[in-house]
């Protein structure tokens, strides 16, 4: 990783942590700073007796601090490489302490393991194993037919009867995770709240996403029914939209791989019950294509690798199969290999290419979006890209990240990376058009 000030800060994962973290990037504070070529390290003081060890692997950037935050990176590992920044002479070149030896020798030796797991694997029962699948379609076959008599049930006595409730969502998901439909059931999440006439919404608009919702899961459930007659790569369309993707180690092993300079569009982050997913956007130089890194991490943003919006990576992905792979995995560790601009998408043309994805694979949840010539907008307490053509794309935005965008744009066309929910575009990154680099504005931060 290439370290200034801006890459440091778009690793924050919130206006609050680069607050905090610029109020520690003073000397005299850290009674211990040291680097070598791989690694930064330092003790910070706190609250406690004993400071806070914070560390640094720069190849990723990966993390680690001894103090008790849930946010990653902590503020105190944002101070340590501002600190580096900014003071450069008050770091020691030298031999690295034991507790920073000990941290990259566990990191080394697990990564050993997984290294030799994989090419060992683990002997395959063929027979349990297809038990075990017969088993498992057995229970999404039972739990698809309740889904279904539930929506006709609620369609025949009329939707009037689920307005200002949200609990008929939970209860519906909790039985679809029970029938091990786990892909249903995040969709039905989603829904959580439509119902209530407000967040921007015309009355009666939750009816038609309402509906239009169930006749998803109505051709998900006849496809289910339907699947021995699909083609391969449909089936697995099919199976991931309900939650049974193939494991890692498979697309691993056997996916398809790419290799290119990826530009990362954009990095956004959802937490559930203490589940954090985080998907990271990214687009290949020489050929065009699009692809989603999904990763989880429970308790906080604890993930492997680091990518930073606006940059370039040199990576080898390999695909989950589909009819229109978008969904990988990374085979490497990503090399940071500079910037490139980001593409110029009118509207029209972003929409083409989301009907072409939608035609292909139409359980595809959320699909990656990028618009070159919206202008941020508000009306009737909705935001909106509008384009100089006046056609008006609806987002989905907390208020102040509204503000935020339209103050960034300064009433001009700006580049916006998001995703698509069918609705609304939930913006994650936005530039100027044609800029590269980091971009002026984030969800959730601001830069």
């Amino acid at each position: 990783m290439e370290l200034t000030t801006e890459s440091v800060l778009a690793l924050a994962p919130d206006d609050s942590s680069v607050k905090a973290a610029r109020g520690l990037v003073a000397p005299g504070k850290w009674p211990t700073l040291g680097f070598d070529d791989a690694v930064v390290w330092g003790e910070c003081r706190g609250s406690g007796a004993k400071p806070y060890q914070v560390e640094v692997e720069l190849s990723g950037p990966t993390f680690k601090c001894s103090c008790p935050s849930r946010k990653f990176p902590c503020k105190h590992a944002l101070a340590l490489l501002l600190l580096r920044l900014a003071h450069e002479a008050s770091f020691s070149r030298g031999e690295a302490p034991d507790w920073v030896k000990e941290w990259l020798d566990s990191r080394q030796k697990r990564a050993a393991r997984q290294e030799e797991k994989k090419e060992k694997g683990q002997p395959a029962d063929p027979a349990a194993a297809a038990r075990r699948e017969a088993s498992r379609l057995r229970r999404m076959a039972a739990g698809l037919d309740d889904l279904e008599r539930w929506m006709c049930d609620i369609v025949r006595h009329g939707l009037d009867q689920l307005e200002n409730d949200s609990r008929w969502a939970e209860e519906t998901a909790a039985r679809m995770v029970d029938a091990q439909l786990p892909g249903i059931a995040a969709r039905l999440r989603s829904l959580h709240g439509v119902t209530f006439s407000r967040g921007g919404w015309t009355p009666g608009d939750w009816t038609q996403i309402l509906l239009a919702q169930f006749g998803q899961f109505q051709l998900l459930i006849d496809a289910f029914r339907r699947i021995d007659a699909l083609p391969p790569a449909e089936q697995q369309d099919i199976r991931a939209a309900l939650g049974l993707a193939p494991d890692k180690d498979t697309v691993l092993a056997s996916g398809e791989r790419v290799r290119d300079e990826w530009l990362v569009l954009g990095v956004s982050h959802l937490e559930e019950d203490k589940l954090w997913s985080r998907r990271v956007w990214l687009r290949g130089q020489a050929h065009g294509r699009t692809a989603l890194l999904l990763d989880f991490s429970h308790g906080g943003k604890q993930f492997e690798q680091s990518f930073l919006p606006g940059s370039l990576v040199s990576l080898t992905l390999a695909f989950y199969p589909g009819a229109a792979p978008l969904r990988a995995i990374a085979a490497e560790a990503p090399v940071l290999s500079g910037t490139a601009p980001v593409p110029t998408v009118p509207l029209h043309a972003a929409l083409e290419d989301m009907a072409r994805r939608v035609a292909a694979q139409p359980w595809l949840w959320p699909l990656p979006m990028l618009v070159s010539d919206g202008i941020p907008s508000r009306k009737d307490d909705v935001w909106y890209l509008q384009t100089p053509e006046g056609d008006c794309l609806p987002l989905e935005l907390e208020e102040n990240d509204g503000w935020r965008l339209l103050a960034q744009g300064g009433g001009s066309p700006l580049s916006v990376w998001g995703e698509w929910d069918g609705l609304r575009l939930r913006p994650v990154s936005a530039w100027e058009p044609g800029a590269s680099g980091a971009p002026l504005w984030r969800e959730g931060v601001g830069l």
